[in-house]
């Protein structure tokens, strides 16, 4: 297994340098009948660093780089395309280079890479679609881009099966009922935003403050990851380390890395960790695909009974996911008037 771990989806060796060093990660297999087993890594995982692979999953190796191959179609899009599906106020379409900015106190730019974001479809005269983070989705033409959006769809109903299955070892490694995350409130009706993202092959020098995407723990409950073959996201296990340790995670063929989001180490009271992560860029173009799998909007996250006791008590107070989330999307991307203040130029 550790050996798998170091090489890239060709076979080849993901090239770490002198000063850099590769994570070992748990890997799960979902297909695994031996639950207890599954339960144990995982936990292992979420107690150490809160980043594992899964495997077996249940979408196919066809299927995924189809998407992979889509999801390059609508990058090289020209820039004057891709603008015509802006990312709106509701999180939705197309976010340019620079666009976030995720470590503000170390980053001299925003992230050099760019993004689309493609969540639950809702219709506009639902009142659901009211809700932030709800509403329908930005699609590209399809006379530009024929059957993008219905790839993009399967994809993501696919994958939200799959968090949901992750979320089920979790809930019985924090000794809850392992339907627990299923619950309407949770992810029986949840806030699901994929992202596709392309880095466009710029040099990442930490010491001059140009990262692909600067060091940031992700927001929600938890996230899948789908990389290309091309290594730069890293880790930091222990973020109040100085200097702080950073460790490359490997691109694996077939899996996802799966790692935890703030939401869930707020509702485990910081038993589970949500772990500082970051993607330099070393001169080539990089995919991945990230899927965040929150809970619905009105759900209270709150120190879970499991997490709590008399010597440790609830470390934060009660809050809702939309609000909560909310603060975060908005404190990391740009406000988008600045584009229109482009466009009113150009």
């Amino acid at each position: 297994m550790e050996n798998q771990q170091h090489q890239g989806r060709n076979g080849a060796a993901a090239a770490p340098t002198a000063e850099n060093r590769f994570s070992v990660l748990n890997c799960i297999d979902l297909s695994s009948p031996d639950t207890q087993n599954s339960v144990s890594l995982l936990k292992q995982a979420c107690l150490d660093c809160g980043f594992f692979y899964v495997v077996n999953h249940g979408i196919s190796q066809e299927f995924m780089a189809e998407v992979f191959a889509q999801s390059k179609k609508f990058f090289e899009l020209p820039a004057k395309e891709k603008m015509k599906v802006l990312r709106n106020e509701k999180h939705r379409g197309y976010t340019p280079e620079l666009d976030e900015l995720l470590d503000p106190e170390n980053q001299v730019h925003g992230d050099y890479k760019e993004g689309y974001y493609i969540g639950v479809e809702v219709p506009e005269d639902d009142p659901e679609a009211e809700k932030p983070f709800y509403g329908p989705n930005v699609w590209p033409s399809s006379e530009v881009l024929p059957g993008w959006r219905e790839t993009m769809e399967k994809f993501h109903q696919q994958a939200l099966e799959v968090a949901r299955a992750v979320a089920r070892i979790i809930a019985l490694a924090l000794d809850l009922e392992a339907d627990f995350f299923d619950k309407p409130e949770m992810l029986g009706h949840p806030i699901a935003v994929m992202r596709l993202l392309h880095y466009g092959g710029q040099v990442s020098d930490p010491s001059k403050g140009l990262y692909g995407a600067g060091a940031h723990s992700d927001y929600g409950l938890i996230t899948l990851l789908a990389t290309d073959d091309v290594y730069g996201l890293q880790i930091c296990k222990n973020k109040d380390a100085q200097p702080q340790v950073w460790e490359y995670v490997a691109p694996m063929q077939g899996a996802f890395v799966v790692n935890l989001g703030d939401m869930l180490e707020r509702w485990s009271n910081c038993i589970f960790k949500s772990t500082l992560h970051r993607v330099l860029g070393n001169g080539q173009e990089r995919y991945s695909i990230a899927y965040f799998a929150e809970p619905s909007h009105d759900c209270l996250v709150e120190c879970l009974p499991t997490c709590k006791s008399e010597k440790n008590p609830p470390k934060f107070p009660p809050i809702t996911c939309s609000t909560y989330l909310s603060q975060r999307y908005k404190d990391t991307h740009a406000d988008l008037s600045v584009y229109n203040q482009k466009q009113q130029h150009t």
